[in-house]
């Protein structure tokens, strides 16, 4: 059975003062505290995951999947774990998955290569759920040294053997006791704490970026607002936003021993932050409180405490209140498909923002049934596409700073790539025209260069490029908006560079509707741009 812990927190009318020690709950049901330190009437609970996660050992460093259906964490001194006997205080990761109806599964030990006869933990995982960010450093599943590795998902649901990120100047940084990492959401930022000090016991927080080539830049401290000198930051934690980050710290201000504090980034540069907030009681104790993990909805914070256990430590969930939330998000979820089969595909996935073209974030679909899962802020145009070799993209467009931010929504969209063969048709989802009008938009430019990229790496490519409208209008009018539409695209790829003779223009008006003229959406699908393969 679940146990409960119900705080009730009452309204301040004086001094402040110290929330009193949590009661021992010897009966396994409700217990409340009485503190003097925020609004009236306001309920926190504290849900302990039970005993298919928890046990009398320690359980620690829960990392829960953005969907919130996958948990992995460490269990400390197990007899199944790898080195129980040879290594003191063994730590190997274990996972739990929920089910439909909130409950889960019996925890199970995971196998090689996520165990290893080292100290062993999930940092990160992908909001895909095909990637894990581990402790150590790997080459192809062979522990080598301290650093953090990936490893992903294969065709067969197993996960491939771990092989070390290369951070520059990495062993600079990480030489003292402790050190961690966890990444942001898109897969390109990554977070770290370490010391440069020998066996040095105060971590600090630094910041590392994924470069174009595929290796990681030096770390970068997170600068003096979260580094206080003297004291111990670590454990960071990125919420889904990419804006609210949570980490662990024995700074000032705190219940006891190290406590979760919340900041927000104001630039991107990632010096600049707002000054850090401590959560507060429940979430932090007089003992040492870290490793602080969230689900994409930013609903339900996950940790460890040493209270009310099952054992020495477990892991519980708590709902955080409106003003510890991160900004909400967009999961999107989709398959990749092969548009001519019909068949999933494996395959990466790119996003970025419009009109800039800048790669916003990055995702793997899974490869056993091309299944993805993105998680995307607001306030931006987003283009979407997979990619995979001898294939060309059919991207998405999905217009986020139009929607109001009412809350976490879930959107489902399928990605269809289309096979590099003659007579395929690839629809231009990312070309935008004003209305009535056929110039181009300038957030059109960032889809037209993949095409002018696809015919500048294949020059045997010839292809036509055609517009088409809805039935609104008249047969002469489509016609020629049609057809201008589609000169100005071919226009544009001229000028880049692509021979005259490699395309033609043919604008068709209403007569090759590809849907109903007697919906909005049939309408809308039946207005594209799109491009055919003559010869290759």
């Amino acid at each position: 059975m679940k146990k409960v812990i119900i705080i009730v927190i009452f309204s301040v009318f004086a001094n402040n003062g110290i929330a009193q020690p949590m009661i021992a709950d010897t009966s396994g049901g409700l217990i409340e505290q009485k503190d003097n330190t925020i609004t009236s009437g306001t309920i926190i609970k504290i849900e302990n995951l039970g005993t298919k996660i928890n046990s009398v050992l320690p359980e620690l460093r829960p990392t829960v999947s953005a969907d919130g259906n996958h948990l992995y964490f460490i269990c400390q001194n197990h007899p199944a774990n790898t080195k129980y006997r040879s290594v003191p205080n063994s730590q190997d990761i274990w996972y739990s998955e929920r089910d439909s109806t909130g409950k889960w599964s019996d925890a199970v030990h995971l196998d090689y290569p996520l165990n290893t006869t080292h100290y062993n933990a999930v940092y990160w995982i992908s909001p895909d759920n095909n990637r894990l960010l581990l402790r150590g450093a790997f080459n192809d599943g062979a522990f080598i040294r301290k650093g953090v590795s990936m490893t992903y998902k294969d065709k067969d649901g197993d996960w491939t053997p771990p092989n070390a990120l290369f951070i520059k100047n990495y062993e600079k940084y990480d030489r003292g006791r402790q050190s961690g990492a966890s990444m942001t959401h898109d897969g390109e930022t990554l977070l770290l704490y370490m010391t440069p000090e020998p066996n040095g016991i105060n971590n600090d927080l630094y910041v590392s970026f994924l470069t174009p080539e595929g290796w990681w830049t030096e770390p970068k401290s997170l600068g003096k607002i979260i580094n206080l000198p003297e004291y111990d930051e670590m454990t960071p934690y990125m919420a889904a936003d990419g804006v609210t980050l949570y980490f662990s710290s024995n700074r000032p201000g705190g219940l006891g021993d190290n406590d979760i504090w919340m900041t927000k980034r104001l630039d991107k540069s990632w010096q600049k932050w707002s000054p850090p907030v401590n959560l507060g009681s429940p979430i932090n104790t007089s003992d040492w409180d870290a490793f602080f993990t969230l689900d994409a909805g930013g609903e339900y914070a996950y940790l460890t405490t040493n209270l009310n256990t099952y054992g020495e430590s477990d892991i519980v969930r708590v709902k955080l209140l409106e003003e510890k939330k991160p900004d909400p998000v967009v999961l999107v979820s989709g398959n990749v498909y092969n548009l001519k089969t019909n068949k999933p595909l494996s395959a990466s996935l790119i996003y970025e923002t419009l009109p800039e073209g800048k790669e916003a974030g990055n995702g793997v679909s899974d490869p056993s049934d091309g299944s993805f899962k993105i998680v995307l802020p607001y306030d931006q145009n987003y283009l979407i596409r997979a990619t995979a070799d001898k294939f060309f993209a059919q991207s998405e467009n999905l217009n986020l700073d139009s929607l109001v931010k009412a809350g976490y929504k879930e959107i489902h969209k399928d990605l269809y790539l289309v096979p590099i063969e003659i007579g395929q048709v690839v629809r231009l989802n990312n070309v935008f025209f004003d209305f009535d009008k056929w110039d181009l938009r300038v957030e059109s430019f960032v889809e037209l260069d993949r095409v002018v990229k696809l015919l500048n790496e294949n020059p045997a490519i010839e292809i036509e490029m055609s517009a088409h409208t809805d039935s609104k209008g008249s047969d002469e009018y489509n016609f020629k908006l049609s057809d201008n539409r589609a000169k100005s695209v071919r226009d544009y790829i001229v000028s880049k560079g692509i021979a005259e003779n490699r395309i033609t223009s043919q604008g068709y008006g209403e007569t090759k509707p590809v849907a109903t003229n007697d919906t909005d959406e049939g309408r809308q699908l039946n207005r594209r741009v799109e491009f055919k393969i003559l010869k290759n």
